[in-house]
């Protein structure tokens, strides 16, 4: 692959998580869905085979939408906009999952073969992003520390469950 595709992949996950999350913070919850769903569409029509990299995609906003209703139902994180549904997970989060899920197969490809590093990734990454979520006022934890106990567990769990199912639904590989 080369770098260009992987440093773009990269770069757009890292404008879309700042558009989430500045945009909820501010009020303005609807940006970040957009423009996840600009990314994804760039993403998909990017990809050689578009339709496993859909189904991707699909499987991290359910995984993402579970985890982020579970850490709102069990009281560790607290989202002021967004929520179609009182006391789950806002769209803003759960797209951020969609575009989580378009680094699997491009800028995190080289975690494919690697468990242990994708486990370790999500568990130190994934705390560190709520939290500066939280510090630019998208997100409030109830409970900082068990909060960010919380999600570290969870994505030690879901980043290479996530990664290994990219690896099967790989639509950037070579055929």
């Amino acid at each position: 692959m080369q770098v260009s595709a992987i440093l773009a992949n990269a770069v757009l996950f890292q404008a879309a998580w700042f558009a989430g999350v500045l945009s909820a913070a501010q009020g303005r919850p609807w940006v970040g869905p957009v423009v996840a769903l600009l990314v994804v569409a760039w993403h998909l029509a990017r990809a050689r085979r578009a339709w496993p990299e859909a189904l991707l995609l699909a499987a991290a906003v359910t995984v993402g939408a579970a985890f982020e209703s579970l850490l709102v139902a069990a009281g560790w994180l607290r989202f002021d906009a967004g929520a179609l549904i009182a006391g789950t997970a806002p769209v803003w989060m759960v797209a951020l999952w969609a575009v989580f899920a378009t680094t699997l197969n491009v800028s995190l490809r080289l975690l494919h073969r690697r468990p242990g590093l994708s486990a370790l990734l999500g568990a130190v990454a994934a705390p560190l992003a709520y939290f500066a979520g939280e510090r630019l006022g998208a997100v409030e934890f109830i409970d900082l520390g068990t909060g960010l106990l919380a999600i570290g567990a969870g994505w030690f769990v879901l980043t290479p469950l996530l990664v290994l199912l990219a690896a099967k639904l790989d639509g950037y590989a070579p055929q």
